[in-house]
C-alpha cells in the first residue's frame, strides 16, 4: 500500500514570492504615476497655451482697432493723448497702457453706449488685466471692468515704433506706426509681440501689398 506525500512551499519559498510580487507591484505604481503624473503636466501646459493664445487674440483685437480719441475719465477734460501710459489715469505704477478702440459690437446702437471702448491692460499681482469701461468717456466714480488674461506674469513692457526705431516710450499727440508688447512669464520667458496700428501708412501698405 502505498503512502501520499503533500509536499507545501517552504518559508524561503514563500519570502521570495512575497517579494517578487512586491517588486511588480511597485514597479507597476511607480508606472501608474508616471503616466498620471505626465498627463496632469500636459493638462496643464495645454491650458497655459490655450490662455495665452486667448488673451494675445484679444490684445491683438484692441491693438488693431486703436481710435485717434483721447479717454476722458470721471467727467474730466479729455486726456491730452490717444495713449496713456504708466502712473495716469486708472493704471497701476507699473508700466500700463489705456486707449479706446473701435468695433465694440453694438448692431444699431440698440444698447445705451457708444460702439467705441476706453480700454487698458496693467499688471496686478502677477496677473496681466484687461479693464474697460461701459461707456467711451467714464462718468463720475465709474469702476472698470476687470478681466485677467495671463498668469504668472513678472513683467509688462510696451514699445512703439515711429516709422524709423522702436521707442520705449511715447508721448506724442499721434498714434505710432506699430506697438509691441513684451511679457515676461516664469515659465515661458520673454513673449514678445508686435501690432500695426490701423491706419497707419505701414499697415495700408501691408493691406495692398506694397512696401512701407
Amino acid at each position: 500500500m502505498s503512502s501520499c506525500k503533500h509536499k507545501g512551499f517552504t518559508l524561503l519559498e514563500v519570502l521570495i514570492a512575497i517579494a517578487i510580487f512586491s517588486l511588480i507591484s511597485l514597479s507597476s505604481f511607480t508606472i501608474f504615476d508616471t503616466v498620471l503624473s505626465s498627463d496632469e503636466t500636459s493638462k496643464q501646459r495645454s491650458e497655459r497655451h490655450n490662455e495665452l493664445q486667448r488673451a494675445f487674440v484679444i490684445i491683438e483685437r484692441d491693438l488693431s482697432q486703436i481710435a485717434r480719441r483721447s479717454i476722458r475719465l470721471n467727467g474730466e477734460p479729455p486726456l491730452d493723448n490717444f495713449l496713456q501710459t504708466s502712473g495716469e489715469a486708472f493704471l497701476s505704477d507699473e508700466q500700463a497702457l489705456a486707449f479706446v478702440r473701435h468695433g465694440w459690437t453694438n448692431p444699431g446702437l440698440l444698447l445705451p453706449r457708444s460702439d467705441m471702448q476706453a480700454v487698458a491692460y496693467r499688471i496686478v499681482d502677477e496677473m496681466l488685466e484687461r479693464l474697460h469701461f461701459n461707456f467711451v468717456d467714464a462718468v463720475v466714480g465709474e469702476e472698470p471692468k476687470v478681466r485677467s488674461l495671463i498668469s504668472n506674469v513678472s513683467a509688462l513692457k510696451f514699445e512703439y515704433y515711429d516709422g524709423k526705431k522702436w521707442q520705449k516710450t511715447w508721448s506724442e499727440k499721434s498714434l505710432p506706426l506699430a506697438l509691441a508688447i513684451e511679457i515676461d512669464t516664469k515659465d515661458y520667458g520673454v513673449i514678445r509681440r508686435q501690432f500695426l496700428v490701423a491706419g497707419s501708412k505701414i499697415a495700408k501698405n501691408k493691406a495692398s501689398g506694397e512696401n512701407p
